[in-house]
């Protein structure tokens, strides 16, 4: 059953209709329902007191289509995940006097922290949905009238945008007593709900600093989940108590490295792993956060398993390096230092359709099925994450057009030279003008991005950002033109072939795949950085692994894919890599 577009259960409905029956105002209800539950406000005036009332009756009782939340990031949570989180606090001797639960959704969390937590004097919470304000409403009242004996904390549910929420004056009003914040937040990010024009927005603000290209590219988009919970940390970190929050993976990770530079007031930071399909039914790598307030800052997480306890293993800070598996870097920390080379991404161009073309019979055909003849000298082959899969990649699949060879050139100069890939372009402007990234705001048309001289070396070893394989590929010419790759892969370029095909064999070892395992987290959205990247010392690798087995391994790659390659640039290799002050030492 349904009312106000909430589920309301039989037993309340019933109750309800014969506590208010002869009840003439909402005044007088707000005082039978504090009595019977606890609830300072239920009704917030008296439309919706004259509303429910006459709504009770069986007959009036609609069914109403739940809407799917889904898209905004709620997920709500099921009464029995909420009390396993309950009950595991409790294990912890965690016993609050106040709950707070800054997005309540359907009231799943308060419900269960009045099955566990018998301290508890006050609890709040908010919710911007006003069905689910409602709902939360019926399942307390629901729960007090199954459990009369149970001892009735004061309870507010705040009609709210958990944004514009003062907690900062809850923590001063309830200064001595012992907190708990508990909830599941929205799983979204905020360029996610600006896409959906959602309000439940932070004001718009670079919160986490970043500067020019990064905040325009992505680094400046941040898990709303992230920012509530930092937003939680700032009104009750000096407050006793502890917070348990149910967010995305990469929420706890940004929190944990965040936390060298910020030292919130927060210790014994756990993340328990959960089963994100069994409990929500989505493909989201979830845990449980937990952590205590008002305690000396830690930078370092535990990590569990949420259903047997076990422990998986300890992230964070170690000697200033940032790690995902402290015990296997311990292993393999003295690889991490600065790579000679420059890591770099790929092409992002934002124009598919147009941009990235096959090869067939003489002309091309782009992704919209359109056969096109073009000029040769714009065309490259292209490869994206999918197609890095073999250690030598000698021809490509796809081809793109190259516009510029260096960030914000004129591009006019096509229209003069290659008239006919100009026509194209042209003819195309629509998908051009119709991209939404703010980096080609005020450049030339048909701009792309991440092209400079590094993308035309020749040679390159590159790695998907996306895919949780460990492994490197050699990107060779085709047609004696340097292939070029996308935005989510990443590469080093080099003029000469050997040099290449050292470099892939010190970063295919194992000693390097085990420590990239160590400092990467599985479940990021990007396996790979170019930061991460750019931790790895190949010059200290290289006098970690014999040149015996170096020669092994370039004897196996020229007889797979007919290299002629040897150990006679070797040392020009290792000289290469020395930091020119180095250089400069030996001259004197």
């Amino acid at each position: 059953m349904r009312i106000f577009e909430a589920n309301i259960s039989y037993q309340v409905c019933t109750f309800i209709e014969e506590c208010l029956k002869n009840t003439s105002s909402f005044e007088i209800a707000n005082k039978k329902m504090y009595d019977a539950c606890g609830i300072t406000t239920f009704f917030e005036n008296n439309y919706d007191f004259q509303t429910l009332r006459e709504s009770v009756s069986a007959v009036n009782i609609n069914s109403v289509q739940e809407p799917d939340r889904a898209e905004y990031g709620d997920f709500q949570t099921n009464i029995d995940l909420a009390n396993k989180v309950a009950r595991q606090l409790r294990l912890k001797n965690i016993s609050p006097q106040i709950v707070i639960e800054p997005t309540c959704g359907k009231g799943n969390f308060i419900i269960a922290s009045l099955s566990n937590f018998k301290a508890i004097k006050k609890i709040i919470g908010i919710e911007i949905y006003k069905p689910y304000v409602w709902e939360t409403k019926f399942s307390i009242l629901d729960f007090f009238i199954s459990n009369p004996n149970e001892g009735k904390p004061e309870i507010t549910i705040n009609h709210s945008s958990v944004f514009d929420f003062d907690f900062k004056s809850i923590s001063k009003q309830f200064s001595l007593e012992n907190i708990l914040i508990i909830g599941n937040p929205p799983w979204v990010t905020n360029s996610k709900l600006g896409s959906l024009n959602s309000s439940n927005l932070p004001q718009k603000s670079n919160f986490k600093n970043q500067n020019g290209l990064d905040a325009m590219t992505g680094k400046g988009n941040f898990d709303i989940a992230e920012y509530i919970t930092l937003m939680l940390f700032d009104a009750f970190q000096l407050h006793n108590g502890h917070l348990a929050l149910l967010v995305k993976n990469s929420v706890v990770k940004n929190i944990v490295f965040d936390q060298k530079d910020k030292q919130y007031r927060i210790s014994e930071i756990e993340k328990y792993s959960i089963d994100s399909k069994k409990e929500f039914k989505v493909s989201v790598e979830a845990s449980l956060l937990s952590c205590k307030l008002n305690s000396i800052p830690s930078i370092v997480c535990n990590e569990f398993n949420f259903y047997d306890l076990k422990s998986n293993f300890n992230f964070g800070w170690l000697h200033s390096k940032f790690v995902s598996n402290i015990d296997y870097y311990n292993e393999t920390k003295n690889i991490d230092g600065l790579c000679p080379f420059e890591w770099r991404q790929g092409i992002k161009h934002d124009c598919s359709n147009i941009m990235e073309l096959e090869r067939s019979n003489g002309h091309f055909i782009n992704k919209l099925s359109e056969e096109i003849i073009l000029e040769e000298d714009l065309i490259f082959g292209f490869l994206k994450s999918s197609d890095l899969k073999n250690t030598v990649i000698k021809n490509t699949r796809k081809h793109t057009i190259v516009t510029q060879t260096k960030v914000g050139q004129e591009t006019s100069y096509i229209q003069f030279l290659y008239p006919a890939t100009y026509t194209y372009l042209k003819k195309n402007i629509s998908y051009f003008q119709a991209r939404k990234s703010s980096i080609y705001i005020g450049k030339p048309q048909f701009s792309i991005f991440g092209i400079g001289k590094y993308s035309f070396k020749s040679y390159k070893v590159a790695i998907s950002g996306l895919y949780k394989t460990y492994h490197f590929t050699l990107v060779l010419p085709q047609n004696d033109k340097p292939v070029m790759l996308d935005d989510t892969c990443y590469f080093i370029g080099f003029d000469r072939i050997e040099f290449a095909v050292y470099a892939i064999i010190l970063l295919n070892d194992k000693k390097t795949e085990e420590f990239l395992k160590s400092i990467t987290f599985s479940d990021s959205k990007r396996v790979f950085t170019k930061d991460l990247l750019m931790r790895l010392d190949l010059l200290n690798l290289a006098t970690l692994i014999s040149q015996k087995e170096i020669d092994e391994q370039i004897f196996l790659l020229n007889n797979k894919y007919g290299l002629n390659i040897n150990l006679s640039q070797w040392d020009n290799f290792i000289n290469e890599m020395v930091p020119k002050t180095e250089k400069q030492a030996t001259i004197f």
